[in-house]
């Protein structure tokens, strides 16, 4: 459990659906940050460690990942007081029994998942579902986004940080 960070408040990254790629950019827009949620499809493991490097990372498992990397399905944690579950597949709107239980159970502030690669911020029944949105390989046009949680007085405020096409952006090393 981490602690509150005082009137600057607690910085969260959220990414997802990085599918073994990961752009140089979002080490740069994570700096400063005290955790990263990696909601899943991240690909090989060095996509966490080079997120480590940054700030502690939980990160969860998505349909594409080998489960021989080891991710749990889903991940709860606390971070300034606020419960956040992670899980990658999840339908806020209809969501599956399984998800259901761990609601139930866990009472989470926020559900961060991913997989559709669209971001997704609404509260329902008084938690944020929140998907930071696609931070893979551009394809197809295809917006890509981080996101940063700024975390203050037991509220959470989104940031969705886009990740356009450009010449700059690469793999980190």
């Amino acid at each position: 459990m981490s602690q509150p960070r005082g009137e600057a408040g607690f910085r969260v990254g959220v990414i997802s659906d990085t599918h073994n790629f990961l752009d140089s950019r979002v080490l740069k827009l994570f700096a400063g940050v005290d955790h990263i949620l990696h909601a899943g499809d991240i690909g090989l493991p060095r996509i966490v460690h080079q997120l480590e490097q940054v700030a502690p990372v939980t990160a969860v498992m998505g349909n594409t990942d080998d489960p021989g990397f080891h991710y749990a399905q889903t991940e709860v944690v606390e971070l300034d007081r606020l419960r956040f579950l992670i899980h990658h597949i999840v339908n806020p709107h209809h969501l599956t029994d399984t998800v259901r239980r761990w609601l139930d159970r866990e009472r989470p502030h926020a559900v961060v998942f991913g997989h559709t690669h669209k971001p997704f911020n609404e509260t329902i029944e008084g938690v944020l579902f929140f998907n930071p949105g696609y931070a893979g390989k551009p394809r197809f046009g295809m917006p890509r986004s981080v996101a940063i949680l700024h975390l203050l007085g037991g509220k959470i405020r989104p940031e969705f940080l886009p990740l356009p096409e450009s010449e700059g952006a690469g793999l980190c090393p």
